[in-house]
C-alpha cells in the first residue's frame, strides 16, 4: 500500500498543478510546497487571481484571443491594419507575436491544429470564421503562421476569397511552435514573408 505524506487537499492541489504544461508530479510537488510555505504571500493571491481569471477572462467572438471583454483590446484598436488577419494556432502564438512588435495588423486563432489521431479535424478549428473575415472587403492579404498541416488546409479554403494568402519565411522551424522562438526570428519571418 502507498503511503501519502500529505492531506487529500495538498495531494489534489499537487494533481492540479501537474496538469500544467512543463511541470510534472515532481515539480508540481516543489510548486505545491513553496505555494503552501508562502501562503500569504503567494498562495492567497493566486487563489485570488485564478478566481478572477475563471470570472471574468473570455474568447473573444471575433479573432479568439482571451480578454475580459470580447471584442478584445485588438481587434477593437482603430489604429490596427485591418486590411492583413494573421492566423495563428492558439492565443501563446498570437502573444508571441505582439512581444516581437512586427505585426500591426489583426489576427485569427484557429484554436489548435489538426490532429486525426486525437479526433480534431477541420471542423474542430475555426477555419469556417476565417474564410468568412477573410470574404470583407477591407481585408486584402491572410498571413497564415501555422504548422504545414493546417496552413494546406487553410490555404485550400481561403483560395476563393480574392485575397493575397502569405506564410511567414524561413527561420521558423516545421513544426517549430512560435511561443519558443525569440523575437528577431519572429520579426525576420515577418518581414520576409512570401506569397502563395
Amino acid at each position: 500500500m502507498a503511503r501519502v505524506a500529505a492531506s487529500g487537499e495538498i495531494e489534489r492541489l499537487i494533481q492540479l498543478l501537474a496538469r500544467l504544461p512543463g511541470l510534472g508530479p515532481r515539480s508540481a510537488r516543489r510548486a505545491a510546497l513553496h505555494l503552501v510555505k508562502k501562503k500569504e504571500q503567494l498562495l492567497a493571491p493566486l487563489a485570488a487571481a485564478l478566481a478572477e481569471a475563471h470570472d471574468r477572462i473570455v474568447t473573444c467572438e471575433t479573432c479568439g484571443n482571451i480578454d475580459t471583454v470580447t471584442p478584445c483590446a485588438l481587434c477593437r484598436d482603430e489604429s490596427r491594419d485591418r486590411s492583413l488577419i494573421c492566423v495563428v494556432e492558439e492565443v501563446g502564438d498570437l502573444w508571441a507575436l505582439e512581444r516581437a512588435h512586427v505585426l500591426n495588423g489583426l489576427y485569427h486563432v484557429l484554436g489548435g491544429a489538426l490532429s486525426p489521431l486525437d479526433g480534431v479535424g477541420p471542423e474542430n478549428l475555426s477555419i469556417a470564421k476565417l474564410i468568412e473575415r477573410a470574404s470583407a472587403p477591407r481585408v486584402k492579404e491572410v498571413l497564415l503562421a501555422l504548422n504545414a498541416t493546417v496552413e494546406g488546409q487553410s490555404t485550400d479554403q481561403l483560395a476563393g476569397c480574392n485575397i493575397t494568402v502569405s506564410r511567414l519565411a524561413h527561420g521558423v522551424p516545421i513544426g517549430g511552435e512560435l511561443d519558443y522562438l525569440d523575437e528577431g526570428t519572429l520579426a525576420t519571418a515577418v518581414k520576409a514573408r512570401k506569397t502563395m
